[in-house]
């Protein structure tokens, strides 16, 4: 009798499951109709676990291949929070301080030429309140090197060093650059000692350092068309460049502000780190502090810290993460870490027009629907 009623149970969860799964499926296809998405791949963290972690859509459409939970993908921006990591390790060996001039780190002048007496400082690099900006490009640190461009002070914005939030992807390249100064290390080399390889993470910035055949195409939507078009640059090698790598100078090749490539699952071991101040698998990453530095807001009304920002996406939580988007990918990485949850979301491609009206999260309702199912319950 115990045993059939222990089978009865073990019956009655199988079932639950199946429906629960069942129930998900049908929302997670409707939300991908309506972004008109080629493929999702999500993972869950409830108590401080992976729960749940799956894949819907295509990895490839010309090959008709479907999406799986070890496809890896180009995460973009969420990647400069890897750089900021690696920056609080090194601001614990004492190798620099956030408040360092930040021209004296990476090797030339870095002033606006509107305020020539600020001091530019690191943690203002890290929170985009550089006064820098995109404007000449981030792919070679010369643009905004005085010896190298005669429109270098078109890099600065008008607004005072400090005072102002402004998006900036130059600050992220330069930052590996001085991630490389500091260690003598090329920046992905380090990020995978020192960061990757402690969390028994797969991913990395170098393309050749991983399986391309479990790299899920990305695909740029043409509204005029509405088609999607693959987007090959998005894992290009770029071996000649890297052939002729100098350390310090030719780091933008590897993309610091957004050229990680991971699974969804595995930049959940990464979030969890996060999520428990710097620690993960019984080993801490960056101290406690570092961490909650990292997580408390300076710019942008008080949302964003050193490459982690703040957003109220689940109703009366704060979540703590970041975005990405690129080459028609969007991501998103958000965790609470009181409560000690948190959601990885990817998309390969969704309909422009839908992302245009989401842009701040446009995995937005994903995160939610995950939180009424998983969370919530």
């Amino acid at each position: 009798m115990r045993k059939f009623l222990s089978f009865i149970g073990l019956l009655c969860v199988a079932l639950n499951t199946y429906a629960q799964q069942k129930n998900i499926d049908a929302e997670i296809n409707q939300l991908m109709q309506k972004m008109q998405a080629v493929g999702l791949s999500v993972a869950v963290i409830k108590n401080n676990k992976l729960i749940y972690s799956n894949a819907w859509g295509k990895k490839d459409i010309e090959k008709n291949t479907d999406l799986s939970t070890t496809d890896v993908f180009r995460i973009a921006s969420i990647s400069k929070s890897f750089s900021a990591t690696a920056i609080m390790q090194l601001v614990e060996a004492k190798k620099l301080s956030l408040d360092d001039d930040f021209g004296k780190l990476i090797g030339f002048s870095i002033r606006n030429p509107k305020f020539p007496d600020k001091v530019i400082t690191l943690r203002m690099v890290l929170s985009h309140t550089s006064s820098i900006n995109d404007s000449e490009g981030y792919f070679n640190l010369d643009v905004i090197n005085p010896d190298k461009n005669p429109n270098w002070a078109k890099c600065y914005s008008n607004n005072e060093p400090g005072s102002t939030y402004n998006y900036c992807n130059l600050n992220f390249n330069m930052t590996g650059a001085v991630i490389e100064k500091i260690t003598g290390l090329r920046f992905d080399n380090y990020i995978r000692k020192n960061i990757l390889e402690p969390l028994d993470f797969y991913g990395n910035y170098c393309v050749d350092s991983l399986d391309a055949n479990r790299f899920a195409t990305l695909y740029e939507h043409d509204a005029s068309k509405n088609s999607f078009e693959a987007s090959p640059a998005a894992y290009a090698p770029r071996r000649e460049e890297l052939s002729k790598y100098i350390l310090g100078y030719s780091t933008p090749i590897l993309s610091p502000t957004g050229g990680m490539k991971t699974t969804a699952i595995d930049l959940a071991k990464y979030m969890q780190m996060h999520m428990n101040y710097g620690k993960a698998k019984g080993k801490r990453i960056i101290s406690k502090e570092s961490a909650k530095t990292m997580q408390t807001g300076i710019a942008n009304n008080g949302r964003y810290g050193l490459a982690l920002t703040s957003t109220n996406i689940i109703e009366g939580k704060v979540l703590k993460g970041h975005t990405g988007s690129a080459y028609g990918l969007y991501s998103a990485m958000f965790f609470d870490p009181k409560e000690k949850f948190g959601f990885v979301a990817i998309t390969n491609g969704c309909n422009s027009s839908y992302a245009n009206q989401n842009s701040e999260l446009v995995l937005g309702e994903c995160l939610q629907l995950l939180y009424r199912n998983f969370i919530q319950k």
